[in-house]
């Protein structure tokens, strides 16, 4: 008999931490050029965006005026790998071409003529970071920079056979074990101004080594001052030394379209009701935690009834009702047919 997998997602990685269509926490700020920009709008309408993980974002680019023949590129330049820019599309006003690893993500936005501002689907923690909106007209180009920030926290990790065991590349593979990536200087720098003080030094994504240090004692420089403490550009599989890793996971419900979208992250779909009782019936499922289905409701199913899961006395599968799509917050239960049952995710 095939069996069904209900497994119960609250924002449990960073594939399925929130999704919406944000603009949230913009920070303006002037670039400086060499010669005022004719064609494309300075200082972008929104200089910084800052967005978290999974979430859709439009980087703004504006022209003043189109010229009759022109492209336009979008390029990521910052943080660098091995020195190359990354193009993510180019357009000429009638065709785009996407590139590279964001290419399928990305798109622009169009709201207007002259708007050729670029939209990311899907974020990703190698997301963060400079991208350039660059128009060219026939020998003239000109550009302005964007920084994208995703949202989300550093935080020290080393091996578990002690301190200083990771080269470069063993740190890398640490932290995207943790669903983490090497953190990036700016990273590091914004994590200590919020209060992280720690001894040990670690790789950064440039294969750098640093350590945050708030209060100086004897066995981190205790004569020196507060500060981000570096031993430069380290050789990347000789030398050892632990991590900083970079994070954007988050907890917490979603509504119906999170829910939606948080099961096909996990290459399933949500379930249905009677796939509910199903899993209730045959597989013991037993869940305190209402989640949407795909009608729409609310359910959870309970074999062991509890004071904590609404004073239910019998064992059955309980409904919320149909509550607002968009703006009620719950978990998922979603659906999948194998041979083998799935532990299911527990509630954050």
């Amino acid at each position: 008999m095939v069996k069904y997998i209900m497994n119960y997602i609250a924002l449990l990685v960073i594939p399925v931490c929130c999704f919406s269509w944000t603009f949230a926490k913009y920070h303006q700020h002037h670039q400086e050029k060499d010669k005022e920009l004719k064609y494309l709008l300075e200082p972008p309408v929104y200089a910084e965006v800052t967005a978290r993980c999974g979430q859709t974002v439009i980087l703004p680019c504006m022209m003043k005026i189109k010229p009759a023949h022109y492209k336009v590129k979008w390029t990521k330049i910052e943080p660098l790998s091995l020195g190359v820019q990354n193009i993510v599309l180019m357009t000429n006003g009638h065709a785009d071409k996407k590139y590279g690893l964001l290419g399928p993500r990305a798109s622009l936005l169009r709201a207007h003529s002259l708007d050729v501002s670029l939209r990311l689907t899907d974020l990703e923690l190698e997301d963060d970071g400079s991208y350039q909106c660059e128009l060219i007209n026939g020998i003239e180009d000109e550009n302005v920079i964007v920084t994208l920030r995703i949202e989300g926290i550093v935080f020290p990790y080393q091996s578990h056979h002690g301190r200083y065991r990771f080269t470069f590349f063993e740190a890398k593979d640490a932290c995207a074990e943790q669903d983490a990536t090497l953190a990036t200087y700016k990273q590091l720098y914004r994590a200590w101004t919020e209060g992280l003080d720690w001894c040990n030094a670690g790789w950064l994504n440039d294969g750098t080594v640093h350590y945050p240090i708030l209060y100086p004692r004897p066995a981190c420089g205790e004569s020196l001052l507060p500060g981000i403490r570096s031993y430069g550009a380290r050789h990347r599989t000789r030398e050892q030394f632990d991590a900083f890793c970079f994070t954007s996971t988050t907890k917490g419900p979603l509504n119906f379209m999170e829910a939606e979208r948080a099961c096909r992250k996990e290459d399933a779909s949500l379930a249905r009701v009677g796939q509910v009782y199903s899993s209730w019936k045959f597989e013991a499922l037993d869940r305190c935690d209402g989640g949407w289905l795909q009608d729409g409701s609310v359910r959870f199913p309970i074999i062991n009834p509890r004071k904590r899961c609404g004073g239910i006395t019998e064992p059955g599968v309980r409904s919320f009702g149909f509550p607002s799509k968009s703006s009620r917050l719950y978990g998922a239960y979603c659906y999948r047919a194998t041979p083998t049952l799935l532990t299911s995710h527990k509630s954050v």
